[in-house]
């Protein structure tokens, strides 16, 4: 095992596209990275880089102690599994594992061991000698682990393995994924665009836009303590609310002002951001997330100056919440880091409108015993403890001095 380094690696194309920008990443040995973020970010170049599958423009990638730059990717002793299984269809599930291993020579009884030993982590053992026609797609998907598996190689590159897969099936997989890298305590480094995937899988996140790193942490702080409006916006689902706020100070407190609507600050919000009374009297970006927004009916004891009057416009009942969308009138925030989130979900020309509008679409996320329903008036509670704040001019997240 080993880990991997990547030192300012840099890859621009002959036509001039730079699709990654002066990488900087340490995965250390046996850590499950999950590399994340909108589809032609650069993420899977990156990992095509450290596979030796793209030439480096600049930059050193090292796994283990080696540089591995000039190597093919023969020599760099990692395993890569791609969203297509590739599998050979007139092959046994037993020669398709076998096959890289018959090509170094290896021995029968060595490759034997390994593909067994593969089968059984795999739950594949009674699936042998059938051929991939006959698999399911989660099977071929394991078949395609188990190629990989034996191979004992210093790292799994892994490049969004489960894309072809529907839904139920792709909990599952990850979970059996995530489990088996573990019991291997293999590097591995996973692509993917699917952030509950990121989130849920990965021992630590790197969260890339066009080509840069924004922020790599433990999935839990990339929730919690964004460092910026593209970070905040990319995880978690349903997204987070952001919306143009001003600061006032009144009485000793602070308050967060956008359209009609004004909420008292928790001096807990405060105390964890040193620098955010410097923006009062000044325009922020305020981030709600939706599950810090209650029906005040349940959320009993939220005092007035921490509600907000609205009507609910739509309704999704999911059977363990409720998802209440409505309308803020103040406009959305127009920065780069939010455009680019628009593209990616292919809603650009909605967030166009609502600008116009000077409207904003939140969601909260409701107990199920909610009462709301669609065009009632009612009234939310937000937790103002766990409101985030951003820098209009740069986006990113206020915090410390």
């Amino acid at each position: 095992m080993a880990g991997i380094t990547l030192d300012g690696v840099t890859k621009i194309f002959p036509d001039g596209t730079e699709a990654v920008v002066d990488l900087d990443l340490q995965i250390d040995d046996g850590e499950f990275m999950v590399l994340v973020g909108p589809s032609g970010c650069g993420k899977t170049t990156g990992l095509r880089m450290v596979a030796g599958l793209e030439d480096i423009t600049r930059g050193t990638v090292r796994i283990g102690d080696r540089v591995v730059n000039g190597l093919p990717p023969k020599d760099r002793d990692v395993a890569m599994v791609f969203q297509n299984y590739a599998l050979y269809p007139h092959m046994s599930v037993y020669d398709n594992m076998a096959f890289a291993l018959k090509i170094r020579k290896m021995g029968r009884r060595e490759i034997e061991r390994r593909v067994k030993d593969a089968a059984r982590i795999l739950g594949m053992m009674e699936f042998l000698q059938r051929k991939p026609k006959s698999l399911s797609g989660g099977q071929r998907q394991r078949v395609a682990m188990g190629r990989a598996i034996v191979r004992e190689p210093q790292a799994f590159l892994m490049d969004e393995p489960l894309s072809n897969l529907d839904a139920k099936l792709r909990v599952q997989m990850r979970a059996e994924i995530a489990r088996i890298q573990a019991d291997l305590g293999v590097t591995t480094i996973y692509v993917t665009h699917d952030q509950t995937e990121a989130m849920t899988m990965g021992d630590r996140v790197a969260v890339i836009k066009k080509g840069h790193l924004q922020q790599v942490d433990a999935p839990q702080i990339l929730y919690d303590r964004p460092v910026n409006l593209f970070v905040a916006g990319f995880i978690g689902s349903p997204a987070m609310n952001m919306v143009e706020a001003s600061l006032t100070r009144d009485d000793g407190s602070l308050y967060v002002g956008f359209g009609s609507h004004r909420l008292e600050i928790d001096p807990e919000a405060i105390g964890e951001r040193p620098t955010l009374g410097r923006y009062a009297g000044r325009r922020v970006v305020v981030g709600i997330r939706p599950e810090d927004i209650e029906d005040v009916s349940i959320a009993a004891g939220a005092p007035p100056e921490r509600r907000l009057a609205t009507r609910v416009d739509l309704r999704e009942a999911l059977g363990s919440e409720v998802l209440a969308y409505f309308s803020v009138d103040a406009p959305p925030v127009l920065t780069e880091d939010t455009k680019e989130l628009a593209r990616d979900l292919g809603t650009s020309e909605d967030l166009e409108d609502l600008a116009q509008q000077r409207q904003s679409i939140f969601v909260a996320r409701l107990d199920p015993r909610t009462g709301a329903r669609e065009g009632q008036q009612m009234e939310l509670a937000v937790d103002t403890s766990r409101l985030h704040f951003f820098d209009p001019e740069d986006g990113l997240a206020i915090r410390g001095a």
